[in-house]
């Protein structure tokens, strides 16, 4: 994605990768999720010409993936999601927009999805973007092993560390996942890092209770990491759940007031952090 303002300081380019070993329920992008490529289908935009099913493989059996029927598919109702790739080809993507860095200083950030499960990958791609110098930045959710987190450190400019919810239990319940790791993993890059932006979704009724937001003001605090981003939940990602066939786990859900979010941020103010509403 580019022109993105959003993921890090300035104008930059977000490059996604697929798979992620969480499963937020309000997750925005659940086609980063899988680590496989997936078919994307909006039936609003399919008009019935029935072209997907003369080059479609698998007939009526399991869809393959293989992104047939969206080369063919001429009103784009069908999109393949994921794509295998060289760091050469990255690169070249990224360096398109090497003037909108330099004057706004932005970079690259590599999000997901979670980059930490491709490491080695992420790794070839930051030592190509160190030699031309652009700034970089990893968006994780820190649920990795942590040689994994600290063979990225050095190479990194800025970390966007997201810490969902503090309380164990309820973050395996609406993740899937245990925070030990994501906590145990955070203390151990704050050792060595000294540039981490920690971000909060807030998701109302979830992780926007008082007691959450101000163990999670403590702990950051405690750190030394002095910065904290609040995401508001927003419905933008709603459709794409049907559109790869799975349901949305929170379909009532409304965004948090203006109000409420105002109140969260002066939470975490008096823990001395400095706190920015949005990416």
């Amino acid at each position: 994605m580019r022109y993105s303002i959003h993921d890090g300081p300035g104008i930059r380019t977000t490059v996604f990768l697929k798979g992620c070993p969480l499963s937020c329920w309000w997750c925005h992008n659940p086609e980063s999720q899988s680590a496989k490529k997936e078919i994307l289908f909006n039936r609003d935009r399919c008009i019935g010409c029935g072209e997907c099913k003369t080059v479609c493989p698998a007939g009526d059996g399991k869809c393959l993936a293989c992104g047939n029927c969206a080369g063919v598919c001429c009103s784009g109702a069908r999109e393949l999601v994921g794509k295998t790739v060289e760091p050469a080809e990255i690169i070249k993507e990224i360096e398109k927009d090497l003037i909108f860095y330099e004057e706004s200083g932005g970079g690259v950030t590599f999000s997901g999805g979670e980059p930490l499960l491709q490491a080695d990958f992420v790794q070839c791609l930051l030592e190509l973007c160190r030699k031309r110098e652009i700034h970089t930045a990893i968006e994780t959710s820190g649920f990795a092993p942590l040689e994994k987190l600290l063979q990225l450190s050095a190479g990194t400019d800025l970390f966007l560390y997201d810490l969902k919810l503090m309380d164990d239990l309820k973050h395996q319940k609406y993740t899937g996942v245990s925070n030990r790791l994501i906590i145990q993993n955070l203390r151990a890059l704050a050792a060595q890092h000294d540039n981490i932006i920690v971000r909060v979704p807030v998701i109302p009724g979830i992780n926007d209770d008082d007691g959450n937001i101000n163990k999670t003001g403590d702990f950051v605090s405690a750190l030394g990491i002095r910065e904290i981003n609040i995401l508001p939940y927003h419905k933008a990602g709603m459709d794409k759940y049907e559109r790869i066939g799975r349901t949305y786990l929170l379909p009532g859900l409304e965004p948090p007031t203006g109000e409420r979010v105002a109140e969260l941020a002066g939470i975490l103010q008096g823990k001395g952090l400095k706190v920015k509403i949005g990416g």
